[in-house]
């Protein structure tokens, strides 16, 4: 077998508190974004776009959803034989304790990327929403030497305590990383893509299993462990745009991002030779490009919808319903959510399949996103606002 340059392990398993109700019976990154896309479908078609052909997915929290999703793979042509394509990972049925953490995650899964080959290893998170070619981390990567290579971006200040910050020195070699630090010394933060030599992370990984005061986290364990250690970290910057959606407010943000006339985010490069997939346009014959439903509007439209309503800044996925002298604004309908008459929406999130019957009102704030579970049903004087 010919030794691999680089296989991805997507790390798509976490429960997704922050975005309840959309996640209590959904994986996080299988909820819907964009109007046509699921979370995940980023950064797959990220891998197929940038040609890594061998893709590890590992579930955990209502795994089926994902698994329903990503199938054999073959959205984003990762399909073949078991060498290569897309591979679902759950943890074993014997293991009562499933993934302790991002790491312990990769460290149960050894043997699948021993099987591999790989020279370097791409970690990948399920939850981010952006586009990016691996093959320019790749040269990173390769032209330090590194052992391993984060790749990074500047977040503002006010949201550094968020992630995990990191400090470089003049060539981008890495000499702090901590983890959602309480006073920020520096705004440059890690997006959660981790390239690793095998061999090296292989090591760390077998010792942080044997470490019964780790979390066995990347960010909390790991990265700090391989610098204590003099590991050979690196840096690369990225500056495209990227969200990490794991919040209500992060993920209703990303939207208005969307809705921006002039400042639509790049989420494809090279639109002709970056295209971003996804199971629900596969099965609906071929892919949906991004519209505005009309020059007044600064909406997003796509598919077969019955929008007879007033709908503005909001995006409208596919099977959507909003009736006659209903508003919506400044909100996100996912799909097949359906808006009775004389309906009033703003500042919300509409779960999928979600029934708001006539003259019901959400309003939300910007500083407070409401959300509608998937599939609920709300009658006049039976919704009650989050507190």
């Amino acid at each position: 077998m010919v030794k691999k340059d680089c296989i991805a392990m997507l790390l798509a398993g976490g429960e997704g508190r922050r975005l309840s109700p959309l996640t209590n019976n959904l994986a996080k990154p299988a909820v819907p974004f964009g109007g046509e896309y699921r979370i995940i479908d980023f950064p797959l078609s990220n891998c197929a776009n940038s040609g890594i052909h061998t893709v590890g997915v590992l579930t955990q929290y209502a795994s089926e959803s994902l698994h329903t999703h990503i199938g054999g793979g073959e959205p984003w042509g990762l399909y073949g034989s078991n060498l290569e394509g897309v591979s679902l990972l759950s943890p074993s049925p014997e293991d009562p304790s499933g993934y302790l953490g991002t790491a312990d995650a990769i460290y149960k899964n050894i043997d699948f990327i021993d099987e591999h080959d790989p020279e370097n290893v791409l970690i990948l998170s399920g939850d981010h929403i952006y586009s990016m070619d691996y093959r320019k981390l790749m040269e990173t990567h390769m032209s330090t030497g590194a052992d391993a290579t984060i790749s990074v971006m500047e977040v503002p200040w006010a949201e550094a305590h968020r992630f995990g910050i990191i400090e470089v020195d003049n060539d981008s070699s890495i000499i702090e990383f901590i983890e959602k630090p309480t006073k920020p010394q520096s705004n440059l933060a890690s997006m959660g893509i981790y390239l690793f030599k095998w061999s090296y992370l292989r090591e760390m990984l077998i010792e942080d299993s044997h470490n019964p005061k780790s979390s066995h986290d990347f960010g909390k364990d790991l990265l700090p462990r391989m610098l204590r250690l003099n590991g050979k970290l690196y840096a690369h910057s990225f500056n495209g745009y990227w969200r990490d959606v794991g919040t209500v407010s992060s993920l209703w943000e990303a939207h208005m991002d969307l809705l921006e006339i002039g400042a639509e985010p790049q989420l494809e490069p090279q639109p002709n030779a970056w295209p971003t997939y996804s199971r629900d346009q596969y099965q609906g014959g071929g892919r949906s490009p991004i519209s505005r439903t009309d020059d007044h509007d600064s909406s997003l439209s796509h598919w077969n919808n019955a929008v007879l309503g007033d709908v503005q800044r909001t995006v409208v996925f596919n099977g959507v319903q909003v009736a006659a002298n209903s508003v919506v604004k400044d909100s996100v309908l996912m799909p097949n959510a359906k808006i009775g008459r004389d309906a009033y929406v703003s500042f919300a999130i509409i779960g999928e399949g979600a029934i708001l019957k006539e003259g019901v009102r959400i309003e939300g704030s910007k500083d407070k996103i409401e959300v509608i579970a998937p599939h609920a049903v709300v009658e006049v004087h039976s919704y009650t606002p989050t507190s």
